[in-house]
């Protein structure tokens, strides 16, 4: 009987705990930040601290993140098509499976990101920072064909960071 009675205790306490921790993910649009949970109400994140976001399945269409800063964020299989990052700095963030299609990233900073599975056609690339940068070799390429200006922050050339020939 006793037995019966600590495994109820057990379940009741293990039922309570669950039902009341915060669920990050319970709506498409739920954005989770280092500190707190943020639900993503709207897509005008211009020079905002988004240090160590994260961003999952987000569509992020048409989203201003100009001059934000994105350090240590995450972004997985987010739609960015034709988002503006301009003067962004996503230093050590992460990007998998992302669509920056169309995306402006002039004078931004992607030192030290990993972006791999991520596609960039159309994207500007104009006084990027890649250096360090993780990016799959057929981007790089496609990257190269449209690098242009130099990082007025880092002072690197953009062509140099990615390694064009």
């Amino acid at each position: 009987m006793r037995t019966i009675v600590k495994l109820s205790l057990i379940v009741s306490a293990i039922a309570l705990f669950v039902m009341s921790s915060p669920v990050f993910a319970a709506t498409p649009r739920a954005v989770r930040s280092f500190d707190e949970a943020v639900q993503a109400e709207t897509e005008d994140f211009s020079g905002e601290s988004l240090i160590e976001a994260e961003f999952y399945d987000e569509e992020l269409e048409r989203a201003d993140f100009h001059n934000a800063n994105l350090e240590a964020a995450v972004f997985n299989g987010a739609n960015l098509t034709n988002a503006n990052w301009q003067g962004v700095n996503f230093t050590n963030g992460i990007a998998y499976l992302t669509d920056f299609t169309g995306v402006d990233f002039t004078n931004a900073i992607l030192t030290e990101a990993m972006m791999l599975r991520s596609t960039f056609n159309d994207a500007t690339v104009e006084g990027v920072d890649f250096t360090n940068a993780v990016v799959d070799r057929l981007q790089v390429k496609r990257l190269c064909e449209r690098a242009s200006g130099v990082n007025p922050t880092t002072g690197v050339s953009t062509r140099e960071s990615l390694g064009c020939r």
